[in-house]
C-alpha cells in the first residue's frame, strides 16, 4: 500500500485576504474560488485555503477549528532557480503586502535563504541553492 502527500490546505480567518495574497503577491492562479474555499493551480500537490468555519462544520464543530490558533503550526517553502531571484521576490512579495520575518541571506548548508509571513501570520521561506564554487 502507497499513501502519497495530495495536497495541502491552509486555514484561514479571511479566505478572500488569503486567497488574494497568494494569487496578487505570490503569483498562484486560481481554479476554484468559492466563499470558504479557494482551490490553486500547482503541479504536484494540491494548495488550497478554506475558511475555518468551514472545517469546524466538516468535523462536527471540532475545537481546532473554532478556538483561536497560537503559534506556527507550518511552513511552506518556495524553491528559486536562483540567489537572485530570492533578492529580487523577496523584495517584490514585501512591497506588495507580505511581512519580513529574515531578509534573504547565505545560509551555512549552501542555501540563500529568507523569511516572510502572510497576511494570517503564517512564516514561510524562500531559498535557492547557491552555486558551487
Amino acid at each position: 500500500m502507497k499513501v502519497q502527500l495530495e495536497g495541502i490546505t491552509l486555514l484561514a480567518n479571511d479566505v478572500a485576504a488569503l486567497a488574494s495574497f497568494y494569487r496578487d503577491v505570490i503569483g498562484f492562479k486560481t481554479v476554484v474560488e468559492e466563499e470558504h474555499y479557494v482551490e490553486f493551480v500547482n503541479q504536484g500537490i494540491r494548495l488550497a485555503i478554506c475558511s475555518k468555519p468551514l472545517m469546524a462544520d466538516n468535523t462536527n464543530q471540532h475545537p481546532s477549528f473554532i478556538e483561536e490558533r497560537k503559534g506556527q503550526a507550518f511552513e511552506l517553502n518556495f524553491e528559486c532557480d536562483s540567489p537572485e531571484e530570492v533578492y529580487q521576490l523577496f523584495g517584490e512579495w514585501v512591497e506588495k503586502g507580505a511581512t519580513a520575518i529574515t531578509e534573504p541571506i547565505v545560509v551555512p548548508w549552501g542555501h540563500t535563504n529568507g523569511f516572510f509571513a502572510d497576511p494570517e501570520g503564517n512564516i514561510h521561506s524562500i531559498f535557492a541553492a547557491n552555486p558551487s564554487n
